[in-house]
């Protein structure tokens, strides 16, 4: 402990003044001390100090001097009570307080460490060196705060317009992190969320338009059908083109029914095993009236299929398919039925010579009321949900359909199941 090694340096102090026979005590002890670093001050028997005073000497209360000069060793003088000097290079060491005695008469040596003026540059630097460190730390906290709460802030208010129904924003960022990822994926709700928003706005004006317009023709006819000058032909074509109308009217509420049955979360399979061929074959006899009429020839290659799959659904997907590709087909035209098993897949193509669809209109075919004839042609029948019920049931089954083929050289639908 440092009391004790100041005891030990003091009686080493005295030891050597009384070996040395011709050195004054005052002299002697004045010009040890400050020697190694520590620090001296003594005391006659009147409690008087009798070195000068430099760098601070210590100063010790008078009760402590008179119990060393009472042949005491005092240790561990406390120095934060006024025992000493207020100067700050000795105001952090204990003081220890050594006897002896000079020719009879009693003295007190007092020691103390004196601070080194190298460890006080030291120690503020290191104090200024942390100031530093800290406020630079805060500053970089800051900073950093700043870099991870304002995106926060911009997704939390992007967020709120979301809620509010707007969608067409994107936020910027070139950030690579975490919530540069999240920002990202942000961006593509929000596409997702706006493409939605426009098939909903499409979808209930398009339902409109399909529902107006027979509603309209019905009206119109019925509205005719009072006048009472009118020929028994021209009354039977307003009764037919009634009829016809209300049918469409009546196709597109079935349609609609099996499209939002179909988009539900759960919807029930009702497998079972069945020849997928006998299938096809039997749908293409169903269908016969509306391709005889056109004069469409119909070329069938089918391979004998045995599946797995709900039989009531994958007929309507081919009901669908070929009707479209018997409505498509120009007079005199051709259809090619394909069905074979190739890698543990079943693969149904359905090829005509008909008007094709363009590339940029195929990864829109399969949405509600899609028409590839933008301007609605009354004398093509259809309400644009037919592909759009074939895509969910498909779907549904975890199989593919694809598009091929170019304007005006025809059209193949290949719908993939799984085996």
């Amino acid at each position: 402990m440092i009391e004790e090694i100041l005891i030990t340096n003091g009686k080493k102090m005295i030891q050597t003044y009384q070996s040395t026979s011709s050195a004054d005590l005052i002299p002697f002890m004045q010009n040890v001390s400050g020697i190694s670093g520590t620090l001296l001050q003594l005391y006659n028997k009147d409690s008087k100090p009798l070195l000068e005073e430099k760098k601070g000497l210590l100063h010790v209360d008078r009760s402590n001097i008179e119990r060393v000069l009472a042949g005491n060793i005092v240790r561990n003088i406390d120095m934060g009570e006024h025992h000493v000097s207020h100067n700050a290079h000795i105001s952090h060491f204990p003081i220890v307080g050594v006897p002896f005695q000079v020719e009879g008469k009693p003295y007190a040596l007092f020691l103390t460490v004196e601070k080194n003026p190298v460890e006080d540059e030291i120690m503020n630097s290191v104090h200024v060196m942390y100031i530093i460190i800290l406020f630079f730390g805060s500053l970089l906290i800051l900073i950093a705060a700043r870099y991870i709460v304002n995106p926060i802030l911009r997704l939390t208010e992007a967020t709120k317009r979301m809620a509010k129904g707007t969608f067409d924003f994107e936020l910027h960022t070139k950030r690579k992190d975490e919530i540069g990822l999240l920002t990202v994926s942000f961006n593509e709700m929000a596409k997702e969320l706006s493409k939605l928003e426009r098939m909903r706005q499409d979808f209930v004006s398009n339902v409109s338009h399909e529902i107006q317009s027979p509603l309209t023709s019905i009206s119109g006819f019925t509205k005719a059908l009072k006048q009472k000058k009118m020929s028994e032909e021209s009354r039977l074509r307003y009764l037919t083109i009634i009829e016809e109308e209300s049918e469409r009217l009546s196709r597109l509420s079935q349609n609609l029914l099996q499209l939002s049955y179909l988009q539900q979360e759960h919807h029930p399979l009702k497998v079972n095993t069945y020849r997928l061929d006998e299938q096809l074959r039997r749908v293409v006899i169903s269908l016969e009236p509306q391709w005889r009429e056109k004069e469409i020839q119909i070329d069938v290659q089918l391979e004998a299929i045995t599946i797995q799959a709900d039989e009531d659904q994958l007929n309507q997907v081919w009901i669908n398919l070929l009707s479209n590709s018997i409505k498509f087909t120009p007079a005199h035209g051709k259809i090619l039925i394909e069905a074979v098993m190739k890698e543990n897949q079943t693969i149904v193509s359905i090829t005509d010579n008909g008007i094709g669809i363009p590339e940029e209109e195929r990864a829109d075919i399969f949405k509600p009321f899609h028409k590839v004839d933008k301007a609605r042609n009354s004398s093509v029948k259809g309400n644009g949900l037919g592909l759009s019920i074939v895509k969910k049931i498909i779907d549904i089954h975890n199989g593919d359909i694809q598009v091929s083929g170019s304007p005006g050289e025809g059209s193949t639908f290949k719908v993939i199941l799984p085996r």
